[in-house]
């Protein structure tokens, strides 16, 4: 029997599981989106078509995530885009770009398709780091004061790297030939300035919130949650040592960079939900005080166990029909 304390949890899981697919989804599209060498057109056209079947569908996680932050904790909602307003416009700026860019650059004379490609590269960076940017300020609060900016910027800069890391990862195993091997060279330069940034995030959040350090750091927990950053640091080096040997004499193992990828979004996803459970904004709000009433959310429930594993057998079938090398988009 769920009672009605665990409504609340249950929505919060389904609103974090939303977003972390939407992160590792749209994250390696939007990562492939921001490695377009503008110098070879040819590369561009086979990165793109590496993400063609995939990229829009990735971005239905992120509405599931909006629409389940607004039915189930509407206050939450409202207190979130009053303070995330002019990010969020220019975040959906850049999707709108991206959507624009990729229809068109299919379609017009090959002379003006370099311009949509500039278009596609700018709205990937725009979407992509003020997504970072948004954590950011979330997860001090909802404040907006002068250091709470400083910790957004180094968000968005750590997000963005996130993704063109794991972007890089997807073209390694989708791609063949010299740009195969350029995504090999991007995959270890921003392997590491993910892992920089993953560091300094946390460091600069275990500074600026007492009660999340007394979490971390207090037994018998820390023992358990230390679990999460040395994962994190072994990945980190595995990957690091793999990277240099694959291509080398066949392309087995091809796949081993993006499932590592993946498994850092998660770690770093789990080491945030854990800091700050049970609120749904950080240190303000729980996720009981911000809740539908119980009578809305069970009903809730069961549209969304009917529509998540829909979208979910959707993305898997997608994928599965669409896996291998990529090759060339055409339009009819």
């Amino acid at each position: 029997m769920i009672t009605d304390a665990n409504l609340a949890t249950i929505f919060v899981g389904l609103l974090g599981f939303s977003v972390l697919a939407y992160a590792i989804l749209d994250g390696f599209d939007l990562g492939v989106g921001m490695l377009l060498p503008m110098d070879n057109q040819g590369q561009r056209d086979e990165m793109i078509a590496s993400i063609g079947p995939f990229w829009d569908a990735n971005e239905t996680w992120l509405v599931l995530a909006i629409g389940i932050l607004l039915i189930a904790f509407p206050k939450a909602h409202s207190l979130v885009l009053q303070t995330l307003y002019l990010p969020s416009t220019f975040m959906l700026i850049g999707l709108i770009l991206r959507g624009v860019a990729f229809d068109f650059r299919a379609k017009v004379a090959q002379g003006r398709k370099t311009m949509w490609d500039y278009a596609f590269k700018t709205g990937s960076f725009l979407a992509s780091f003020m997504q970072g940017y948004m954590l950011g300020i979330y997860v001090m609060g909802l404040e907006t004061h002068f250091y709470a900016q400083c910790f957004a910027i180094l968000s968005g800069i750590g997000v963005t790297c996130a993704y063109t890391f794991i972007g890089a990862c997807w073209l390694l195993m989708k791609t063949s030939a010299e740009l195969q091997l350029k995504a090999k060279a991007w995959a270890s330069f921003y392997l590491i300035a993910f892992a920089v940034g993953i560091a300094a995030v946390s460091i600069v959040n275990l500074a600026i919130h007492q009660r999340v350090l007394e979490f971390w750091t207090k037994t018998p927990y820390s023992f358990v949650l230390a679990i999460i950053p040395i994962t994190v640091f072994a990945l980190v080096v595995i990957c690091k040592l793999v990277l240099p040997k694959l291509l080398q004499t066949h392309t087995d193992g091809i796949w081993l960079p993006f499932v590592i990828a993946v498994a850092l979004f998660w770690l770093c996803f789990g080491g945030l939900a854990v800091s700050y459970y049970p609120f749904v904004i950080p240190d303000k709000l729980t996720i009981w005080e911000t809740a539908s009433a119980p009578e809305s959310l069970r009903f809730i429930l069961m549209g969304a166990l009917i529509v998540i594993p829909c979208i979910f057998a959707y993305t898997l079938f997608s994928y599965r029909i669409f896996w291998g090398k990529a090759t060339k988009l055409e339009y009819y």
